[in-house]
């Protein structure tokens, strides 16, 4: 009782020494006593246990739910971390990556050169804002000064993901003086397992629809499921070497294109060994340089049957048909390419060229009339002739998948995308099934196919072999 009087006296005799004040109440109209102070310093030691408790319990309450339930725990808390953290490194992160700007000094009309040379460089930070939750991590977008171009933002991805302590910082060009961030917290290509959902049959006698095309293969980089879709682009070129998970990926589509009303075609001039799992489901399987050269002709015909009902009907493409007369879409699926260039001797010439020119105008003409090509191959290279060049610029869809040497990765994405061809050759022998493909909105990124189990696509195939359509052009 003594030290709080004693304290109270001092304080007292602290506040009459000042400016005047009410009588008890600490000057600057705080409107607290001394015995108030006293009190709540007193009480210290119980609020610091109190806000310890809370923490605790917070702390626990979040490593729970990152546990239990990770989406909830992201969206409620781990993303306000995560931008947070963003924010707080931003500063320095654009100072030592190069991204920031230069506020120089200009003299101005009536300044002297002189004074403005002897002010100081001032750097300009961009302004990093619109961080916003994804299930994958963040997205955010960053305005850039005068003079700044995205290329800098882009090298400097690598640094960011390592400030922020993520799996990977994707940058593109947005609108004119700004770039796109996507901020992904792990890998979402880790433990790509089988797709357990199968369609159902298809009903007989259905028409087919567009949505027919779509075909679910895997996951992309940001999370989102990685499709075929061949409304989207008609036609596709995926190359990869072996034990890369191409012929995976290709079976994973084949199994649900089988479900429904569309003709598959195999060409396979390694003697059908890759396509043969699908023979009972294909409507056609070519085995060698001859049969494909006779495919690709009956299918050129079936390409002419199809243009003269779509101008019978004053139409531009199969799917403005009437239901009744529509035909199935066709996809023709060409396995090896470089067998079917490849010229061994002057035998081989005549039906080299047939082949490939019908290949080449079926990509040409095909898209409308729903005649897609799916062309497949472990090493696709200028050094096959010019044909193969050709060929390439009417499949604007592109997958590639680990390869073996540069040119095919430049292949594949050289003419579209050739910042792609450095994360294609990034992909190690470990990642199988890791594919860098083309974006649904242009651009590119990295994805992973999933696991087709052997015995799934044989019962897939069984299953759904009665619903082979037959394509009269192809009957020999």
């Amino acid at each position: 009782m003594q030290v709080r009087n004693g304290l109270s006296a001092h304080l007292s005799s602290i506040v009459s020494a000042s400016s005047p004040a009410p009588s008890g109440v600490l000057p600057g109209g705080a409107g607290v006593t001394p015995e108030q102070l006293y009190d709540l310093v007193q009480n210290l030691p119980l609020i610091a246990a109190w806000a310890a408790g809370a923490a605790l319990v917070l702390l626990v309450v979040a490593v729970t739910l990152r546990l239990s339930a990770p989406r909830v725990y992201w969206f409620t808390l781990g993303w306000l971390l995560l931008a947070a953290r963003m924010r707080l490194t931003w500063r320095r992160l654009a100072l030592n990556a190069d991204i920031s700007a230069i506020d120089r000094p200009v003299a101005g009309l009536f300044d002297d050169p002189r004074a403005a040379r002897s002010r100081a460089a001032v750097p300009l930070i961009p302004v990093l804002w619109q961080i916003r939750p994804r299930a994958f991590g963040v997205t955010a977008s960053i305005g850039m000064h005068s003079g700044q171009t995205p290329e800098a933002f882009i090298k400097a991805a690598e640094a960011m993901a390592h400030a922020w302590g993520v799996h990977a910082v994707r940058i593109t060009p947005g609108r004119r003086g700004s770039v796109d961030l996507t901020v992904l917290r792990n890998d979402p290509l880790t433990g790509t397992g089988a797709h357990e959902d199968r369609d159902a049959l298809a009903e007989a006698g259905r028409a087919p629809v567009a949505a027919d095309l779509l075909a679910e293969i895997g996951r992309r980089e940001d999370g989102q499921t990685w499709v075929i879709d061949l409304s989207t682009f008609p036609h596709w070129l995926i190359t990869g070497a072996t034990q890369s998970g191409k012929s995976t990926l290709i079976n994973a589509a084949v199994a649900q294109w089988a479900t429904r009303p569309i003709a598959l075609v195999g060409i396979d001039c390694k003697g059908g060994m890759e396509l043969a799992p699908h023979a009972s489901r294909l409507s056609a399987l070519a085995c060698d340089r001859t049969e494909a050269a006779d495919v690709l002709t009956g299918l050129l015909d079936e390409a002419q049957d199809r243009m003269r009902l779509c101008r019978e009907h004053r139409v531009r493409n199969i799917w403005q048909l009437p239901d009744a007369v529509r035909p199935v879409p066709i996809v023709v699926i060409v396995d090896e390419l470089a067998e079917l260039y490849l010229i061994a001797d002057r035998s081989e010439k005549e039906v080299t060229q047939r082949a490939t020119a019908n290949l080449l105008r079926l990509g040409q003409l095909g898209a409308a009339l729903g005649i897609h090509l799916i062309v497949a191959g472990q090493r696709v290279g200028s050094d096959l002739g010019s044909g193969v060049t050709a060929l390439r610029a009417q499949l604007a869809g592109r997958i590639c998948l680990r390869v073996n040497d540069d040119e095919t990765a430049l292949m594949t994405f050289g003419d579209l995308h050739p910042d792609a061809v450095d994360a294609v050759q990034a992909i190690s022998p470990h990642d199988q099934g890791v594919a860098i493909t083309t974006a649904d909105v242009g651009g590119w990124i990295r994805a992973r196919s999933t696991y087709q189990d052997p015995a799934d696509l044989d019962a897939a195939v069984a299953e759904t072999a009665p619903l082979t359509p037959r394509l009269p052009r192809l009957d020999h």
